[in-house]
């Protein structure tokens, strides 16, 4: 079995720490961001992987830099075989990626050379795409541009959201990151060059991207509705109010409606006239409120048919 360094964050990287851990690989160390104070009483979280870390009682270290002359004296002094990063939040320098015995790994949320970069589950559904996947990367300076020891793939539907999406394929990620460690150590996995030319990138999400513009087809309409579900959410003004708007179906008829008109209401959808067609809105949430399904939400509120929705 192998000593590993693990360094990861968010919620997406803790099924591999603990795929890791269970497998039998002495982690002997795991790096995660700091904790952070949250709310006016500035109760501090500790980050998911640092919680995870501590049930099995793991040691842990949050530099404020990870690439400082302190990190790295404390980084080399562990001798491992592998460090595996995922989702951690810092880029690492040279110096860093040069002290394992065999590799340092990425687990990346993409099928690259597609989707370098912040964002890659969320990019996938915005752009539409049929089928994505989880690629385990050896790391270099550049950004995901290193050479790939496996990739595998799954079909997507027209109605997965992005946060469905992140929840299976940190669990696919969890799996392979364990395949491709045994691999290396047994000599049966070469990593392979990607296809530079063929790259493409994610950027990180921004809350200005989600204003709807109606005046778009339903298909891309739906696809952002999704690919920023459950972050930032997608917006739709309505009465000077942002409400974001989540499950949705559209609909491609030809019509002479202005795009943004409310056509119909009923206890399943709020149905929106777009360039090629119609979008359903099934799921709606006023600023400070809670998500609710159209049903629930006219209990106590209306919504005005003829109403023509606007972006800012």
């Amino acid at each position: 079995m192998s000593r590993i360094i693990y360094m990861g964050t968010p919620d997406f990287a803790v099924p591999a720490l603990e795929r890791i851990y269970s497998a039998g690989h002495e982690v002997v160390l795991v790096v995660t961001q700091p904790d952070k104070s949250k709310g006016r009483g500035k109760k501090i979280l500790k980050t998911p992987v640092k919680e995870s870390a501590e049930k099995f009682g793991l040691d842990i270290f949050q530099p404020e830099n990870v690439n400082s002359s302190e990190s790295l004296e404390v980084l080399t002094s562990y001798n491992v075989d592998f460090i595996i990063v995922t989702a951690y939040g810092q880029i690492l320098k040279k110096e860093i990626l040069e002290i394992p015995k065999y590799e340092c790994l990425n687990i990346h949320a993409s099928l690259l050379p597609k989707y370098r970069g912040a964002a890659p589950i969320n990019w996938v559904i915005l752009k539409g795409e049929k089928k994505t996947g989880i690629t385990i990367m050896k790391i270099e300076e550049g950004l995901d541009s290193g050479p790939m020891y496996l990739k595998k793939e799954m079909e997507l539907d027209e109605q997965i959201i992005a946060g469905e999406l992140h929840d299976r394929l940190m669990v696919m990620g969890g799996d392979m990151i364990v395949e491709v460690i045994e691999g290396i150590l047994d000599n049966k996995l070469v990593a392979e060059e990607q296809d530079h030319e063929s790259s493409t990138y994610a950027s990180m999400l921004k809350k200005g991207m989600s204003m709807i513009d109606w005046n778009d087809f339903g298909l891309n309409i739906h696809n952002k509705v999704r690919g920023l579900d459950p972050w930032p959410g997608s917006v739709m003004l309505y009465k000077d109010k942002k409400v974001k708007i989540f499950n949705t179906e559209y609909i491609v008829d030809n019509h002479n409606i202005f795009p943004g008109t409310i056509v119909s209401v009923d206890s399943i959808s709020i149905k929106v006239a777009v360039v090629d067609g119609f979008l359903l809105i099934k799921e709606i949430q006023l600023p400070g409120k809670r998500r609710m399904d159209i049903r629930s939400f006219l209990a106590g509120n209306e919504i005005e048919i003829g109403y023509e929705l606007r972006g800012e």
